[in-house]
């Protein structure tokens, strides 16, 4: 069975959302916006886009049940609940080309309530609303867009209708890391619109630009779409074959850069304030400043520092900044792994498709478990590697099993089958003081866990057991297994559920995270990872129908499914109802 989060959690987080972009509106405006969607804008530049740009609205997408729920938002944040709307075409066709939708299926409106600036300006919220009935099969979209925030964009009108000062303010758009993304000539509104996806700071939450200048200037807009900094994706369906071809096969490319760049601890070197010349970094992190200087214009290009052509310096952006070690949630270790033995193994692929054994366990004569743990320095690269990719639990600790939990009038427990060095347990128990926590896993993580434990000022609470799947203890509330199915077959895996459901008292809850194969082939980060199981682990990504059967086998029933950030799910699993003998009901 599938099921999202209640409605009422997901109107709250869409209400959230437009509350959020109606301050957003309120409390900005041009000249102090653009710097934080072109980190290192300034002087002359900044003084001609913010005299030519004023700033217009904030625009997302919303997903209401219905047309009185929007409503309902609206006022809630204080906006006009009669704000007038009508069909959007454009976001219709977008979400309809992304999904493989019909777009007939979508039911998309647009509207514009009116948000004052801080000083009385004439701006709005421009609030696309997918229609979402319960139970329609559009849930999934809805999760796909609000992790995604693919429509989410700041808007500017230029006053000046000169097509030569609109090329003008492109140009220095892209000259300070806009890349041109797509746009249009509606002549409707006789107005032309240009997309740009900017390097901007975490903090502003916006990567999207609009630029929107009356009349028809489709002149500049040809030159926007055909700008070779244009959005990737677009011009590799205009490219011819071969040079597609040759664009895809340079992704190992791509790999090797970001991990060299933090093997040299190059992100650690810079900040996204300070641009730093080639010479002055190659002294810092004792590198050959030509080569450098290779390296630091293709990272350029995939967005991980950006230059100031002026003092021909480079300064590091809000991705670069995810592989500084020092950064909370870094994601350099995943960079240092990737770039490492899986890096190696995938040149086995081939040797994995053929077999179907793992290219991994070819390349270096074991599995990458016994390998990582024979060197304690691999082995803790692994689990920094894990946790990594943490942000995929932030939802977490308000799971209805962990907040039920919580509330029970007994202390309740949360087991946590291999859970790492206690990255997910820590955070649900510091969301939780009444809870109390059992982390099983090897001795080494066990270790690495109660330190960090520890030092997040819950350890107290937690109890730590060394030992496999089969040491799985019983009496706890609340079990979790997160990403740990994937690493293994499917008999393994009902090996591992059956220990859990044997441990699992009749009330208790298993929740799984993993990531869920798309039932209708859509885009996905777990068909990627299905192959990096393949070629690494020896394990599988599955479906969630797939999962359901997997569960049922063990003695468990999926109660549902809730989507979490990177792409990630949490599946929801109770013990299944033992049927009456004398009823033949459960």
């Amino acid at each position: 069975m599938t099921t999202t989060l209640p409605d009422e959690t997901m109107l709250l987080d869409d209400t959230a959302c437009l509350r959020a972009a109606a301050e957003f509106v309120r409390e900005h405006d041009s000249a102090a916006l653009l710097p934080l969607l072109l980190p290192g804008l300034g002087g002359p530049d900044l003084r001609a886009l913010a005299g030519h740009c004023r700033f217009a609205h904030a625009g997302l997408l919303l997903f209401p049940p219905d047309a009185d729920s929007l409503r309902a938002q609206l006022a809630d944040c204080g906006l006009a609940a009669d704000t007038p709307s009508h069909p959007s075409v454009v976001v219709r066709e977008r979400l309809a080309r992304r999904h493989r939708r019909d777009p007939a299926e979508l039911d998309v409106r647009i509207l514009r309530p009116q948000v004052p600036g801080s000083a009385g300006e004439r701006r709005a919220v421009e609030v696309f609303a997918l229609t979402v009935p319960p139970h329609s099969g559009l849930e999934r979209i809805a999760a796909y867009e609000r992790a995604r925030r693919h429509e989410a964009h700041l808007a500017f009108e230029i006053d000046d209708s000169d097509p030569l000062a609109l090329r003008g303010l492109c140009a220095i758009l892209v000259r300070h890391g806009a890349r041109p993304d797509g746009g249009g000539y509606n002549p409707h509104e006789d107005g032309t619109v240009l997309y740009f996806t900017t390097p901007a700071d975490p903090a502003c939450g916006y990567r999207r630009l609009e630029l929107y200048v009356r009349g028809d200037h489709r002149a500049a807009l040809a030159a926007h779409l055909d700008h070779p900094a244009a959005d990737e994706d677009r011009h590799r369906t205009a490219r011819q074959p071969a040079e597609s071809l040759l664009h895809l096969l340079t992704g190992a490319w791509t790999t090797q850069a970001l991990a060299a760049f933090a093997r040299l601890c190059l992100p650690d070197a810079m900040d996204t304030r300070t641009a730093y010349r080639t010479e002055d970094l190659a002294r810092l992190t004792g590198t050959h400043p030509r080569s450098l200087g290779t390296l630091l214009q293709y990272l350029a290009m995939l967005g991980a520092v950006t230059r100031d052509r002026e003092e021909d310096a480079f300064r590091l952006t809000g991705l670069g900044a995810l592989l500084r070690s020092d950064t909370p949630g870094s994601m350099r270790p995943l960079a240092l792994m990737y770039g490492g033995p899986f890096y190696r193994s995938f040149g086995g692929l081939d040797h994995a498709v053929r077999t179907g054994q793992p290219a991994f366990d070819h390349l270096f004569g074991e599995n990458h478990f016994d390998h990582f743990a024979r060197d304690p320095e691999l082995a803790a690269l692994f689990d920094r590697s894990m946790a990594a990719s943490s942000r995929m639990f932030e939802p977490l600790p308000d799971h209805p099993a962990i907040t039920a939990a919580a509330r029970a009038a007994a202390p309740a427990t949360v087991v946590d089958v291999a859970g790492g060095n206690g990255e997910l347990l820590g955070r649900i128990l510091t969301a939780h003081p009444r809870l109390r926590g059992v982390l099983l896993e090897r001795p080494h993580a066990v270790e690495a866990a109660r330190g960090r434990l520890d030092a997040a000022g819950c350890g107290a609470r937690c109890d730590y057991r060394a030992g496999d799947f089969a040491d799985v203890p019983p009496g706890g509330d609340v079990y979790v297994l997160s990403r740990v199915l994937h690493d293994w077959d499917d008999d393994r895996c009902r090996e591992i559920l059956r220990h859990c459901t044997r441990a699992m008292p009749a009330h208790a809850d298993l929740l799984i995270v993993e990531r869920l194969l798309p039932a209708d082939g859509s885009p996905s980060l777990a068909t990627a990872w299905d192959l990096h199981m393949l070629c690494n682990v020896g394990g599988r990504e599955r479906r969630a129908d797939h999962y359901a059967r997997l569960l049922a086998d063990a003695g468990l029933q999926l109660v549902g499914h809730t989507p979490l950030p990177l792409d990630a799910h949490v599946l929801h699993a109770r013990r299944a109802a033992v049927p009456d003998p004398t009823t033949g009901r459960g």
